[in-house]
C-alpha cells in the first residue's frame, strides 16, 4: 500500500522560522515608519513656545484646537498609541 497523504512535517520548522523572520522584519519597518511620522507630528505641533514662558512670557494656556491643529493633534496620539503597540509586539515576539 503506498502511502498518498504527503505529510510534510520535515518542512514545518523552516516555513515556521521564515514566518517568524518575515514578521520581525515587518514590526522594525513599521516601528521606523511610525518613529518618524511620530516625530514629524510633534514638531509640526510646536508653535514657537520655546522658553518664553519660563521667564515670564505671556502663556495661552488653556486655547481651544481647531481645525487642521486638532486633526493633527488626534492623529499624533493615534501614532503613538501605534507606535507604542508595535512596540510592545517587537518586544514580545
Amino acid at each position: 500500500m503506498i502511502d498518498t497523504t504527503h505529510n510534510f512535517w520535515y518542512l514545518k520548522p523552516v516555513v515556521l522560522l521564515v514566518i517568524s523572520f518575515m514578521i520581525d522584519n515587518l514590526l522594525n519597518i513599521s516601528q521606523a515608519v511610525l518613529a518618524v511620522i511620530l516625530m514629524a507630528g510633534i514638531l509640526l505641533q510646536a508653535r514657537g513656545t520655546g522658553l518664553g514662558t519660563a521667564f515670564g512670557g505671556d502663556s495661552n494656556v488653556y486655547r481651544t484646537k481647531r481645525g487642521v491643529e486638532k486633526k493633527l493633534f488626534q492623529a499624533t496620539i493615534i501614532v503613538a498609541i501605534l507606535f507604542f503597540g508595535v512596540s510592545l509586539a517587537n518586544v514580545l515576539f
